[in-house]
């Protein structure tokens, strides 16, 4: 690649919203280097890469190894999520410390890495994908909620810290999303007659449906863009107007 071509690095990218956010940068342009704890489907532009977000020790590594195939790092998005059902008597601390582990400290020390590298750089732009979770709880969701709560809050914190560099970090949390993040304990939610009747017939979900990847992908490929030069430490909610509706 070019020393003038954007490189993005996407986690969680074999399937779901990491999917859709590294086929749409590849085809905004971007070098993306997919990264995941499970295999990447090839793609052309799309640099495989394994990674465990929550190994900490193999962020350097990963950026390295992306800067000298592609070229400098210019955006990161962090997406790689996982959810396990714990109500708060059945609470186990290998699943909270998982958990916390992938969808927090992993993503916040990777945006360090690479924060630090676009701050010396003088740019650079941070997606963090949280949920709906971080701000409205629901049953058997202590873990993710916090997870997702306390990364975003780092977004804010990130966006201060590297804003004086030109590095704008924003958080993107969205609502349902028709994901395999979707299927708890075998059972998809939203084929299940609670979400029909809740969300659909009595209106709590304005738009009657759950996004597609690729719609959480459009609002992520703005903010990452040549386009967004002064939106930083904000929450964008992609929700299809779920937290606005009784």
């Amino acid at each position: 690649m070019g020393s003038g071509t954007a490189v993005a690095v996407v986690t969680g990218a074999a399937n779901g919203i990491g999917a859709a956010v590294a086929l749409r940068l590849r085809d905004d342009g971007f070098a993306v280097a997919a990264a995941d704890i499970e295999p990447v489907k090839p793609a052309d532009g799309i640099l495989p890469c394994t990674l465990d977000v929550a190994d900490i020790d193999e962020h350097d590594r990963l950026l390295d190894r992306v800067e000298s195939e592609l070229g400098p790092v210019t955006a990161l998005v962090n997406v790689a999520g996982m959810f396990v059902a714990e109500r708060l008597e059945q609470l186990t601390l290998p699943a909270w410390r998982r958990q916390h582990a992938v969808m927090l400290e992993g993503p916040v020390w990777l945006a360090r890495a690479a924060g630090l590298r676009m701050a010396a750089r003088g740019s650079g732009r941070i997606v963090n994908v949280t949920s709906v979770h971080a701000s409205n709880g629901e049953l058997a969701s202590i873990a993710y909620d916090t997870a997702k709560a306390g990364l975003e809050a780092a977004s804010r914190s990130l966006a201060i810290e590297l804003g004086p560099s030109g590095v704008l970090v924003n958080s993107v949390a969205p609502g349902f999303t028709r994901t395999r993040m979707s299927v708890v304990d075998g059972a998809d939610e939203l084929e299940s007659e609670w979400f029909r009747q809740i969300y659909l017939e009595h209106g709590r979900l304005p738009l009657r449906r759950a996004a597609e990847p690729n719609e959480i992908a459009a609002t992520i490929s703005y903010l990452v863009s040549p386009g967004n030069t002064y939106l930083t430490g904000q929450r964008i909610v992609v929700d299809g107007g779920l937290l606005v509706a009784f």
